[in-house]
């Protein structure tokens, strides 16, 4: 049966356990709702362990990197590709949905390449390709951690067999040509909920001198402090407040911050996705109208959350209307009414 993630979402957050398993055989769906997904596991306190059972295709494999261990099962199959819209619109309106295709495939790079090792470019490369992993090309290529024999009976190797996959350039690795593999080095150990995001916090914290309980804020004023020191000329040697960094770190250092930013705002760009999924099934307004709320929930995100808030539900219908078989008829109904006028007639109903 189909849900949707904002659901699905919640359910997470309402877990109580200290370990969380995720199974996956999937050839996927929308994008956001992947982002939505890997997101809500990502931030519950459990451990995660995802396991692909069968497929973990296009947004299923965006769930999958969830996993604070992801575990290839026999025979699996894993695939990456850039995403998908069915639209339609004014050329102006397909222009923007282009530029919005465009940004959600570089996040989604970003978080293989995060995940993997190699550059957020040559993850998108391979996703423009179509690239089909087999279980064991996807450990080699850092996108999970190993096959395990054990857990579970191999299954066919026949995917297109199972999913229809007549939408994608190819059914199947079988079908596809051999991955080629980011020339970067996987990531060491398992990327779990902590990324590498905190691990190059901890580093700026360190090379800045600031204290180990600062707020990302803090390092980034200090960040800013070194700046402008640079610029006016000044010695930041000298400085007590502030420690060197060489050109090729401090480069580094803004590009991974870069980076984390891009993340941040992707992560918000899926939750009012999913904020405005929950408002239209809701029947708050109808999905034609989805588009503006989207537009003005990017240009006053406050002012249009509490305008959907006070919005009342079923405004427009989300449940079927009409009667469950055991109403009065239409004949009894008339009767009844004529009894109940008055005796000069005036209330008659001839029939409906």
């Amino acid at each position: 049966m189909d849900t949707d993630a904002a659901t699905i979402a919640k359910q997470i957050n309402d877990l109580d356990t200290d370990r969380i398993t995720v199974r996956i055989n999937s050839p996927g769906g929308s994008a956001f709702d992947g982002v939505a997904i890997m997101n809500a596991l990502r931030s519950h306190p459990a451990s995660v362990t995802v396991r692909v059972d069968g497929l973990a295709a296009s947004a299923a494999s965006i769930v999958a990197m969830a996993g604070d261990e992801i575990i290839m099962g026999p025979g699996t199959q894993l695939m990456i590709h850039d995403p998908w819209v069915y639209t339609q619109g004014d050329a102006a309106f397909l222009r923007s949905e282009a530029d919005r295709l465009e940004k959600t495939a570089e996040s989604m790079a970003s978080l293989y390449a995060r995940r993997a090792g190699g550059t957020a470019d040559e993850w998108r490369d391979l996703m423009t390709e179509e690239t089909w992993f087999t279980a064991e090309e996807a450990v080699e290529a850092g996108l999970a951690d190993r096959v395990d024999s054990d857990d579970a009976a191999p299954v066919e190797n026949n995917i297109a067999a199972t999913f229809n996959l007549a939408h994608f350039r190819y059914a199947g690795r079988a079908h596809a040509p051999a991955p080629r593999i980011p020339s970067a080095e996987a990531v060491e150990g398992t990327q779990g909920k902590e990324g590498v995001m905190p691990t190059f916090m901890e580093s700026l914290r360190t090379r800045l001198g600031v204290t180990e309980d600062a707020s990302e804020d803090d390092v980034l004023a200090a960040l800013d402090a070194a700046l402008a020191a640079r610029t006016e000329g000044q010695s930041i040697e000298a400085r007590a407040d502030v420690v060197a960094v060489d050109r090729s770190r401090f480069a580094e250092m803004q590009s991974q911050l870069a980076e984390l930013a891009a993340y941040r705002q992707q992560q918000e760009q899926a939750a009012a996705e999913s904020y405005l999924a929950q408002a239209m099934a809701d029947g708050k307004f109808p999905p034609a109208k989805l588009s503006h709320y989207r537009d003005l929930l990017n240009a006053a995100p406050e002012q249009t959350r509490a305008l959907i808030d006070g919005m009342p539900k079923n405004v427009i219908p989300v449940a079927e209307i009409g009667h469950d078989g055991d109403g009065v008829h239409v004949d009894e109904l008339t009767a009844q009414l004529n009894a109940a006028a008055d005796k000069s007639g005036v209330f008659q109903l001839r029939g409906l």
